[in-house]
């Protein structure tokens, strides 16, 4: 799904969009039926469940999440039409503990929680692509290990300070990534105190 934080009306023209099933939203009760019905079209033909992936899904809000379990479930829950993956950041798994979500948390199969890499993780990774890259050496060891330490555990962060620092040494025509222009381009910068 491109638009998580969609009202049911665009959450029901978004799936018809995406399962091709032409939709009204002024009949949610037409779309329902028609979507299910494709669904289990398509388990029959394929023996296959369709796959709906939604990122970002702690923005769904709590009335679109009740009607995928609504949507998803056929006889008494005894069957599944579709399969579906949340991923979301840490205040998903939250969400599905408050009473209105409990009953869709409940039937959540697999879970998988991410926590943080540590600093060895991001750094191993970092050397990782570098010798993917063929450049092994283009980062000195020890500003390897400065960034793994600054990204916190995120690798969106190392990957996109590695990109900064990428970007500013083709620039300069610098022939390996140093500390030196790690400083230059992190640091922030001193500020003059304001003449009264």
């Amino acid at each position: 799904m491109e638009r998580p934080q969609s009202k049911v009306a665009d959450f029901y023209r978004e799936l018809g969009e995406l399962f091709g099933v032409q939709l009204n939203p002024a009949n949610r009760y037409g779309g329902f039926k028609a979507l299910r019905e494709r669904w289990r079209a398509h388990c029959a033909a394929t023996l296959l469940r369709p796959l709906l992936l939604v990122d970002e899904a702690q923005e769904v809000s709590s009335e679109c999440l009740t009607e995928l379990r609504l949507l998803q479930s056929a006889s008494f829950d005894s069957q599944s039409l579709l399969f579906t993956v949340l991923c979301g950041d840490a205040r998903l798994p939250q969400r599905f503990r408050t009473p209105e979500l409990l009953p869709l948390g409940s039937r959540i199969r697999a879970r998988l929680e991410l926590s943080a890499l540590t600093p060895q993780e991001l750094a191993s990774y970092l050397d990782y692509v570098l010798q993917k890259a063929g450049a092994p050496q283009l980062i000195a060891p020890e500003l390897i290990q400065t960034l793994a330490t600054h990204a916190h555990g995120n690798l969106r962060v190392l990957t996109h300070m590695a990109a900064e620092l990428l970007t500013a040494a083709a620039e300069r025509n610098l022939p390996r990534i140093d500390e030196p222009l790690y400083f230059d381009l992190f640091t922030p910068p001193v500020r003059q105190p304001r003449r009264s």
